[in-house]
C-alpha cells in the first residue's frame, strides 16, 4: 500500500534550483533515510511533505485518513508546561473519557439506575479501547528512554536547555504514533544510551519512517531505503545505508569503466586520424575526415565521481616506529578536589587503530591532552617507543590560527612547497578560487576541518590523536576520511562518539571508566557484543580476552598476519591492473598495425597480426576475471 507518493517535485529559491522533477514513492511501513551533502535540500524537501512549504511544480498524493507527525532539526519551544504535562497532554480523549467515567462513578453512589450502568460500562470499554491505565507509564517510559531524570519532568519547559527542548518534541511525536514520521535529525542532542533506545523504538514502529540523519550507525539500525539528493536529483535505492555505500560504488565502477572505455576508443580513433593524415594519400585523409566527424558527433560519458564535490586525501606515516609505541601504567588525573580518572593502564602498538569510548566527562579528551604534553600527568608512568611523531585532530580546531587566511594556514605548515602547489592541494580539498583567501574566523565548522585535515595530511606523522575527527563532516566527507583512514601505514588513537567510523576504522575499543580502561580486541560491533553479553551474564566463552599478555600476542600476532596477508593481496591486485593496462596497450598496437598498409596488403603478416590480437585479448580477459577474484577478497 502506498502511503505517499510525488511525482515532479520542482523547487527554486531566486536563480537557485534546489531540486528538479523528483519523483518517488513511500509504502506504508518503509523506513527511509534521506540524506545528501548540506545545502542539498533535504529539510526542504520535507518541509514540503509537511505543507510547511510550497513546491513549485508537481504533485502530493497521500493515502487517505492517515496521520503524519514532523520533527524539526531545531525545536523551539517557550512554553512554562512542564515536559511531563506537555507529553501527557496529548492523551486529551483518554483524560475526557476518564472524567466521564468519574462523574457517573459520583452519580452512581446516589443513583441507580440501568441506564447509568450502561453508559459506565461503555465508557469504561472505551477506556481500555484507549489503553488509559498505561497513559503514565507511556510517558515516564518515553522521557525514561530519551535521558530525562525523574527531577526533571515537572520543570518548566522553558526552563530547559536547547538539547531538552528537543528531546521533549521527540518524546511527544513518538507518544502520538502517527501513521507517517517525517524527522529531521533525530539523535541530535542525545547521548549514545537515548540514542539506543531511539533506535529500538523506531525499529519495532508499526508505521512510516522518513527520517534526515547524518548518524550513520543509526540509519544501518532502522532504515530499509536509502535516498539520495545529489545535484538536484533524487535517487532510491533498497537497503540501509551500508547497502547503499556498495551499490553507490558498484554504479561507480560500472560508469567509470564506461568512461575509460570511451577514452580507449577515443585515444584510438585519434591516433588513426593522426597517423591517416601522416600517410598523405587522399583516400587516407578522406577516412581521417569521416572518422573526425564521427568523433564530432559521439556523445561523451563525464568521468564519474563516487561522491561529487568531495574532497581527495591521502594519509602516509613518516618516520617507520617499532613495536612498542606507548605503555601507560596507573595514570591518574585530578583537578583540585574533583578526580578525573585513576588506575589507567594500557599499551598501544605499531598498527593498532583503537577507538577511545566512554561518557561524557570521564576524560577522553584529558587523556589525549597528557598524551601529547599539553597537560601533566598526576601520577603513573608513560614509556614511549622509538621514532614517534604524533599527530593530533582537535575537535574544537583550536590548533588554527583565526587570523591566518586559508592560504597563509596551509603554507605556514609547508613552507618548503611553493604557492602553487598549495594552492593545488587546497583545491583537493575544495578550496578554490577566492575561498583560500578566507580567514579561518569566516570559514564554517566543515571548512574548518578540512583546512586541520588537510594539515594532518601534511604533517607526515606516524601515530595519530583525533579527537572527534568526524564532527562537522558530511556523510560523504565522512566516507573520504574513512577511505584515509584505512590506507593509512601507522597507528591511530581516535576518541568518537561515531559508531559507524569506529565499526570501520578501529581494531581495539578501549572504554574509559573513572577507575580505568577495559580493552576490546575488535570494533564497536564486538564491543557490543562483549557488553551484552556482561549485562546478561551468559557469555559464550570466558572473558579472559585481553587480560593476560599472553593472548594479547597472541591476538595482536592473528592481526598482524591478517594485515599482512591484506597487503600482499592489494599488492597482487595492483601488479595485475598494470600488466592489464601493458596488455590493453599492446593491443592498441596491434589494432593500430592492422590498419597500416604494409601490415594489411601483406596476407602473411595481416593473419599473424589477426592471431596475436585474439590471443590478447583473451589474455585480457583472463586478467579481468583474476582480477574480479583478487578484489572480492579484499
Amino acid at each position: 500500500m502506498i502511503a505517499l507518493s510525488c511525482t515532479g517535485i520542482s523547487k527554486t529559491y531566486g536563480i537557485d534550483s534546489i531540486f528538479e522533477d523528483v519523483s518517488f514513492t513511500v509504502n506504508a511501513k518503509d523506513k527511509i533515510g534521506l540524506i545528501g551533502v548540506n545545502g542539498a535540500g533535504k529539510t526542504t524537501l520535507m518541509k514540503i511533505l509537511m505543507g510547511l512549504e510550497i513546491q513549485d511544480a508537481g504533485e502530493i498524493y497521500y493515502a487517505k485518513d492517515l496521520t503524519i507527525g514532523y520533527l524539526e532539526q531545531n525545536t523551539n519551544l517557550d512554553i512554562q508546561d512542564s515536559a511531563y504535562a506537555y507529553c501527557e497532554s496529548i492523551f486529551s480523549d483518554v483524560f475526557t473519557v476518564e472524567e466521564q467515567m468519574r462523574t457517573l462513578e459520583a452519580r452512581m453512589q446516589h443513583e441507580h439506575s440501568d441506564d447509568i450502568l450502561e453508559a459506565y460500562s461503555a465508557l469504561q470499554e472505551k477506556f481500555d479501547q484507549l489503553d488509559g491505565y498505561a497513559v503514565s507509564s507511556k510517558v515516564r517510559g518515553v522521557l525514561n528512554g530519551l535521558g530525562f531524570e525523574e527531577s526533571e519532568y515537572l520543570r518548566p519547559i522553558s526552563q530547559l536547555s536547547g538539547g531538552q527542548k528537543s528531546r521533549v518534541g521527540v518524546a511527544r511525536l513518538l507518544l502520538k504514533k502517527p501513521d507517517i514520521l517525517l524527522l529531521d535529525e533525530p539523535t541530535n542532542h542525545l547521548d549514545i544510551a537515548a540514542i539506543k533506545w531511539l533506535e529500538n523504538y523506531l525499529k519495532d514502529y508499526n508505521g512510516t519512517i522518513v527520517m534526515i540523519s547524518h548518524d550513520r550507525y543509526f540509519l544501518d539500525q532502522i532504515t530499509t531505503r536509502i535516498f539520495e539528493i545529489e545535484s538536484g536529483e533524487l535517487t532510491a535505492y533498497n537497503g540501509n545505508y551500508s547497502t547503499f555505500i556498495v551499490q553507490k560504488k558498484a554504479f561507480y565502477e560500472a560508469e567509470l569503466k564506461q568512461y575509460e572505455a570511451q577514452q580507449r576508443e577515443l585515444a584510438k580513433q585519434q591516433e588513426l586520424i593522426r597517423k591517416f593524415k601522416e600517410r598523405g594519400t587522399e583516400k587516407l585523409a578522406k577516412r581521417a575526415r569521416s572518422r573526425e566527424k564521427r568523433l564530432a558527433h559521439m556523445e561523451l560519458v563525464e568521468q564519474p565521481q563516487v561522491f561529487k564535490a568531495h574532497f581527495k586525501m591521502a594519509l602516509k606515516a613518516g618516520a617507520k616506529t617499532g613495536k612498542d609505541i606507548l605503555i601507560a601504567r596507573d595514570l591518574s588525573k585530578a583537578y583540585d578536589q574533583n578526580k578525573v580518572f585513576e588506575h589507567v593502564d594500557f599499551e598501544i602498538y605499531n598498527g593498532d587503530r583503537i577507538g577511545l569510548i566512554g561518557p561524557n566527562g570521564v576524560g577522553k579528551t584529558t587523556l589525549f591532552k597528557i598524551l601529547l604534553s599539553q597537560l601533566p600527568v598526576d601520577s603513573g608512568t608513560l614509556s614511549w617507543g622509538h621514532h614517534i611523531m604524533p599527530g593530533y585532530y582537535d575537535q574544537e580546531l583550536n590548533t588554527l590560527n583565526l587570523d591566518h587566511t586559508v592560504l597563509e594556514e596551509i603554507h605556514e605548515q609547508k613552507p618548503n612547497l611553493t604557492l602553487t602547489e598549495v594552492r593545488k592541494l587546497l583545491g583537493a580539498f575544495l578550496f578554490s578560487g577566492d575561498d583560500i583567501e578566507k580567514m579561518i574566523h569566516q570559514l564554517s565548522g566543515g571548512e574548518r576541518s578540512r583546512v586541520s585535515l588537510l594539515k594532518l595530511m601534511l604533517s607526515s606523522a606516524n601515530v595519530l590523536f583525533l579527537d572527534e575527527p568526524t564532527n562537522h563532516l558530511d556523510l560523504y566527507a565522512k566516507e573520504t576520511l574513512e577511505e584515509a583512514l584505512s590506507n593509512y601505514d601507522g597507528t591511530m588513537l581516535t576518541i568518537s562518539h561515531d559508531r559507524y567510523f569506529l565499526n570501520k576504522i578501529c581494531n581495539k575499543i578501549f572504554e574509559m571508566t573513572p577507575n580505568g580502561i577495559e580493552v576490546y580486541w575488535g570494533n564497536y560491533d564486538y564491543y557490543q557484543l562483549k557488553t551484552i553479553e556482561k549485562e546478561t551474564q551468559n557469555t559464550v566463552e570466558p572473558i579472559d580476552l585481553g587480560l593476560t599478555k599472553t593472548k594479547q600476542k597472541e591476538i595482536l600476532k592473528k592481526e598482524k598476519e591478517k594485515k599482512s596477508e591484506e597487503k600482499k593481496l592489494k599488492q597482487s591486485a595492483i601488479d595485475l591492473e598494470l600488466k592489464i593496462t601493458k596488455m590493453e596497450e599492446a593491443l592498441h598496437q596491434l589494432e593500430l598495425d592492422l590498419c597500416d598498409p604494409d601490415v594489411y596488403t601483406d596476407p602473411t603478416r595481416t593473419q599473424a597480426t589477426q592471431i596475436k590480437h585474439a590471443e590478447t585479448k583473451e589474455e585480457i580477459q583472463s586478467l579481468y576475471s583474476e582480477l574480479d577474484e583478487l578484489l572480492e577478497l579484499l
